[in-house]
């Protein structure tokens, strides 16, 4: 069927009736036939701002070709079973390829189910309680579930972006996503998403085991036979997919105890910077109001930084429009932001990661700790902010301008973290590296983007987390375990992902090659 491509308003690119009126107009669509939006993104480089859409032309309304997974019953209740440690993306996705090859997956999963997870997070909002088990990391979904839902990726193999994309329609999330240049689902419509997945899993015979932690591996002559629970149970399976995320620190300590082979990793460590979204989309659409079709706007910053004649990259991460920054701790005495945006990105507050590269040769005072040097690091600095905040989720905060000038900040504004801010000069929180890194970043950022810099924005900290501060290193052909035969170290927390869609790839690919070595 014959496609268009377009250049057209926002009020066309994202209202369906003027679509339609446009493209009957264009006699590109007739009476009788129907349209699907093939790609969409918004071009804001000119003062005017328009969308880039292309539209193909059907016959018939438009369907989703969903995978052959949706087509099939399949049962493996009486399947050998597979040990998965970890129900976020990685897991759950993993759980799925399990499934249709034959094997009978066993997610297990140290937090609780999506619906019990949010007691949990209104005790760290409320009352700065952290359950280190049940939190914005642990738990059913993973990190991403009460944090944003981002789809963003690097990937090159588009096919199996496109896999995964059709999975979380199927479960419910928009049609949207598999257009969108930047697509995303929301962190209110990720729970329903998410039990949705779990249900496909149990309907064919899988499990998914809500508290379970693991607490031990079962390894027999160099082959990683299943795992040991903290209620005492042990559970065996034809390989483990471990797929813990990039805060289960215990399980790292866990494999340097148990002689597995795992590396220190540079990470990328700095706050979050919260803007009103009027400005964002002022400095971004070229407008003082972005009007009702414009969806709110976002930005991606970089920029190469010198500190004791050492370049670094200095960038912004996981941004968030129209979000809320959200208290990410997983143990009591840390503190951790992240940044989250429901589907509709309403919020009158934009905020991102800004974060600075850290190298194992800018942590050496941390050597001593070997494999767990960057983690180390990290736990400190999170201790730091924790203290600075008055020993609860209260974080530190500066305003932007103040922080560039080393001035404690008078007063502070108004934020959407809900455990609240307290002044503080953030070079008493973060290493002197961190600091002048993102001081001379501000400004070249100031420079790009005219009103981003400005005392109008505040820094709250520490963003800490974006990525695993260790590796669990694995063959690149068969992706098992360099050492340990049957173990499967896999996405974010290994060290081979960074967001919902790659972690979920990474679950499939690990899990096609455990089908492929070792089901029957």
């Amino acid at each position: 069927m014959p496609q268009y491509e377009m250049k057209v308003s926002p009020e066309v690119g994202f209202d369906e009736e003027q679509l339609v009126s446009f493209l009957k107009a264009k006699k590109w669509l007739s009476d009788g036939q129907y349209h699907r939006i093939v790609r969409r993104s918004v071009d804001a480089r000119q003062k005017n701002v328009k969308v880039n859409l292309l539209v193909e032309i059907l016959s018939a309304p438009a369907e989703v070709e969903f995978v052959e997974y949706f087509e099939r019953d399949y049962d493996v209740r009486n399947a050998d079973p597979v040990i998965i440690v970890g129900a976020g993306p990685a897991g759950l996705f993993a759980a799925l390829k399990a499934i249709e090859g034959g094997l009978n997956p066993i997610v297990l999963e140290r937090g609780k189910d999506v619906r019990s997870r949010r007691r949990d997070l209104a005790a760290i909002n409320k009352d700065h309680v952290v359950n280190p088990e049940s939190n914005y990391c642990f738990g059913e979904g993973g990190a991403g579930t009460y944090s944003d839902g981002k789809l963003y990726t690097r990937s090159k193999k588009r096919g199996s972006v496109r896999r995964i994309f059709e999975i979380l329609v199927a479960h419910g999330a928009t049609e949207e996503i598999l257009y969108e240049s930047h697509p995303h689902i929301g962190t209110n419509k990720l729970p329903k998403l998410v039990t949705a997945l779990r249900e496909s899993i149990e309907r064919a015979g899988g499990q998914v085991k809500f508290d379970s932690k693991v607490i031990d591996f079962i390894i027999e002559d160099g082959e990683m036979k299943g795992v040991k629970l903290d209620n005492g149970e042990y559970l065996k399976g034809v390989a483990v997919l471990l797929a813990t995320g990039h805060s289960a620190r215990d399980i790292f300590r866990l494999c340097r105890e148990r002689k597995i082979k795992i590396e220190a990793k540079p990470f990328a460590l700095g706050v979050r910077i919260e803007h009103p979204q009027q400005v964002i989309d002022s400095i971004q659409y070229h407008c003082e109001d972005r009007g009702p079709y414009l969806p709110a706007s976002s930005y991606a910053l970089v920029s190469q930084t010198n500190f004791q004649n050492v370049e670094r990259g200095v960038f912004s991460f996981c941004m968030c429009p129209g979000g809320f920054i959200v208290p990410a701790a997983t143990s009591p005495g840390e503190l951790v932001v992240n940044g989250m945006s429901p589907s509709r990105r309403d919020s009158r507050f934009a905020n991102s990661g800004m974060v600075a590269a850290v190298e194992l040769e800018d942590i050496k005072e941390f050597q001593k700790y070997g494999e767990l040097a960057a983690m180390e690091f990290q736990a400190e600095v999170e201790k730091r902010a924790w203290t600075m905040g008055g020993q609860s989720q209260v974080a530190p905060a500066q305003r932007m301008i103040d922080f560039v000038n080393g001035k404690t900040s008078r007063d502070l504004l108004e934020t959407s973290y809900q455990p609240g801010l307290t002044s503080v000069d953030m070079r008493e929180v973060l290493p002197e590296f961190i600091t002048s890194r993102l001081r001379q970043a501000f400004k070249i950022f100031g420079k790009r983007m005219k009103g981003y810099l400005s005392n109008d924005a505040q820094l709250i900290g520490v963003e800490s987390r974006t990525s695993s501060p260790v590796r669990i290193p694995r063959d690149k052909m068969t992706f098992e375990h360099i050492e340990v035969k049957r173990l499967f170290p896999c996405g974010e927390g290994a060290g081979y992902a960074g967001g919902i869609a790659s972690a979920a790839m990474d679950g499939e690919k690990c899990m096609e090659k455990i089908i492929a070595m070792y089901a029957k």
